[in-house]
């Protein structure tokens, strides 16, 4: 009766039946299913405007003669859930990916697009992807516009660093009610490096979204068109058969290093990447990123290090652009859902703005914007965005001050109880410890806005966001929850910060760490019960990407 799968033949009727009820005719079930997989939300000004950008997909879908069928997941706002929210955040990026996962097994479409644009959905998402390895092309969201006080350009990091000019006095309430007034006009990812630029940016770098699509502003008018050209081009991939895992290489996910590390990328992106990895069936090691970064510069600077946003980047050329630069350093003759190569997609453009995107000749820096640390505070290594950190501050030595969650850390920063040199040691915020590796962007950019981030270290088993300044140093592993090092600082212990050397150094005597570690006892979770139990019982530390592992020993 019909020619394709999930609707063929006598199993098919049931499913034939159910899809007439939601207004599906005969002619669509020969046709290519493709799943549109929407994130669409209120509760995330990220993904406010894909509910639009959805009904175009599936008019590109219709028009290369597919049946397109939306679904739905979840799609946190990682600036919403700041604080006791974020202990929910990193967990949700695999439910997002086991919830597609489930959803496709379930309704067995022929191709998927992934319609996302924030923190935990791409990364979810290309989880999903790599999993079920379909025929599959993104579309990312896009950055959010810009907001102005005068002539002066504001975006959320300004909101948060705001929070700590004012604490300090710097700034009116009046000044800072403005500030949080103005600083998000619109749908979009917010327009500065973090985690989910940097995300957007990866897909692309893989060839999994079309050319330009991560940059392009969230709603501009040409959103449209290419919302209708990728909702075609699923169709021809379904009929080509190119699926998903031939973008997901060593290969590919290298290349997408090369990209993070060049454009300031966000710390966040060593969680995701060996994730991703993962899911396509392969290890990622957390050294590769340190490994790749020694030989890639840095060619890009975006706020809040730079004045220069996601949408300079777009009008400098894009992803394409940054391709073409880096060109002699990537591995180019892999595929895209567009048809061409990575190689042909770094010939689309050059460069338009030389004090953006610079030449490889002519680099901000001959390393890349991260690094990885290692020591006997961190013997799994630990993450700092160096490109964020001023030079006085790669090499530092200071007393720590000791707190036990981001809380803690929060009312000192209120009575204003930091001093230039110290060392804050903010533990229990591992992916166990906390539960789910809180991000601790409003205290490292209230340290910003009190004019301490170029003279405070900050180090954390939680993680940091894209948009952090300074010498803030996460991932550090093993967490303090299974008995990491970080467990056993304490107040006024010297630490040594070294990343040109990529040290990171407890200064107390081996001796006394073992004293300290016999009478040591795990801190008893904040936040228990529900999935965040299941969460801590199979979740793996943050050198193996926090991904859940069933079968962890450790």
């Amino acid at each position: 009766m019909t020619d394709h799968g999930i609707f063929n033949g006598l199993h098919g009727a049931y499913p034939r039946a159910l899809y007439r009820a939601m207004g599906y005719r005969d002619e669509d079930f020969s046709k290519p299913l493709i799943g549109i997989v929407n994130s669409w939300s209120e509760v995330n000004p990220g993904h406010f405007h894909l509910r639009q950008l959805a009904e175009w997909v599936k008019q590109g879908v219709r028009e290369a003669g597919g049946t397109p069928a939306e679904f739905n997941t979840v799609a946190p706002c990682d600036g919403i859930a700041q604080g006791k929210g974020m202990h929910y955040i990193l967990p949700l990026r695999d439910v997002i990916a086991a919830s597609i996962e489930l959803m496709v097994g379930a309704n067995r479409f022929d191709g998927l697009v992934m319609l996302c644009n924030c923190d935990k959905i791409v990364p979810g998402m290309l989880m999903a992807a790599a999993r079920l390895n379909l025929p599959t092309l993104f579309v990312t969201g896009g950055p959010m516009a810009s907001g102005r006080i005068g002539d002066r350009e504001i975006m959320t990091s300004d909101v948060k660093e705001g929070m700590g000019k004012l604490k300090a006095g710097k700034i009116t309430e009046a000044e800072f009610f403005e500030i949080e007034s103005n600083a998000c006009p619109g749908a979009g990812a917010c327009n500065f490096m973090g985690t989910a630029n940097t995300m957007t940016c990866v897909t692309e770098t893989l060839g999994l979204s079309l050319p330009h699509c991560a940059t392009l502003p969230a709603t501009h008018p040409d959103r449209k068109t290419l919302c209708i050209e990728s909702g075609r081009q699923i169709v021809n991939l379904v009929h080509q058969g190119l699926t998903a895992r031939e973008m997901f290489t060593r290969q590919s996910l290298e290349n997408a290093i090369r990209v993070v590390l060049a454009l300031g990328g966000s710390t966040n992106a060593t969680l995701h990447l060996p994730a991703i990895a993962q899911a396509a069936g392969f290890e990622l090691d957390l050294d590769v990123f340190d490994q790749l970064s020694r030989t890639t510069p840095l060619i890009g600077k975006f706020r809040p290090a730079s004045p220069y946003t996601v949408i300079d980047l777009h009008k400098a050329g894009g992803i394409p652009a940054v391709l073409n630069i880096l060109s002699p350093l990537l591995q180019l003759d892999l595929p895209t859902v567009a048809g061409g190569s990575i190689r042909d997609r770094a010939a689309l453009t050059v460069s338009k703005r030389s004090e953006v995107l610079h030449p490889l000749a002519e680099p901000l820096s001959s390393e890349g914007g991260l690094a990885i640390l290692h020591g006997n505070l961190a013997p799994d290594g630990a993450v700092v965005k160096q490109s964020g950190v001023v030079p006085g501050m790669l090499r530092h030595t200071g007393p720590a001050q000791v707190f036990e969650c981001e809380e803690d850390l929060e009312d000192a920063l209120q009575v204003q109880a930091i001093q230039p040199g110290d060392v804050l040691v903010i533990r229990n915020e591992g992916p166990r410890g906390g539960p789910g590796m809180r991000e601790l962007s409003i205290p490292a950019a209230m340290l910003t806005g009190m004019g301490l981030n170029e003279s405070v270290a900050v180090l954390t088993d939680g993680r940091f966001s894209g948009a952090t300044r300074g010498p803030c140093i996460g991932h550090i592993a093993p967490e303090a929850y299974i008995g990491g090092p970080i467990a056993l600082v304490q107040e006024g212990d010297l630490i040594e910060i070294d990343i040109p050397s990529r040290r990171l150094e407890l200064l107390v005597p081996e001796e006394e760490l073992t004293r300290r570690r016999a009478d040591w006892k795990p801190r008893p979770p904040v936040v228990t019960g529900g999935f965040l139990d299941l969460y801590r019982s199979i979740v793996s530390q943050a050198n193996r990407g926090a991904i859940l592992e069933p079968a962890n020993t450790e």
